[in-house]
């Protein structure tokens, strides 16, 4: 009968060892809650790109992607700018930034980010300040970061 109630004890201990375990693992690889922001290191045509993103619960539930100029005017906000973009190439940055962002939300960590036509450049930088912003969300830290444009 003691060995019995010896072996159900272990059994629990166990169980309970590798519920911790599991639990641990889990968080170590989960986002901690916070808003992150990574932007570019130079900027690309007079534009510095960035992206910021809101973690709640483990889960990314904003972000944005956009770019400002020196004077700090957002890029999607240059109605010239998209009138003179969108006839070329058929996007203009208040589309393709939607776009790019929508695919991080739906994504979440796994991000496989499918380049927009006539906003590649832009998806390149995406691509990386995706990256570093999931690294700043895994590690808690709500510093800035800067991302080298090369």
């Amino acid at each position: 009968m003691k060995r019995k109630a010896a072996i159900i004890a272990l059994t629990v201990l166990v169980l309970i060892l590798a519920v911790a375990a599991l639990i641990l693992y889990k968080n170590s690889s989960t986002m901690k809650d916070g808003y992150y922001t990574a932007e570019m290191g130079s900027p690309s045509y007079g534009w510095k790109e960035y992206l910021c993103i809101q973690v709640k619960q483990g889960i990314i539930v904003s972000a944005e992607f956009n770019a400002k100029n020196d004077s700090g005017f957002i890029k999607s906000w240059d109605n010239t700018y998209m009138e003179n973009m969108n006839p070329i190439s058929g996007t203009y940055p208040n589309k393709y930034t939607r776009e790019y962002v929508q695919q991080l939300i739906d994504e979440q960590k796994d991000i496989k980010v499918d380049s927009i036509t006539g906003a590649t450049g832009s998806g390149d930088n995406f691509k990386k300040l995706v990256a570093a912003v999931l690294e700043q969300a895994k590690n808690g830290d709500s510093k800035i970061k800067i991302v080298d444009s090369e």
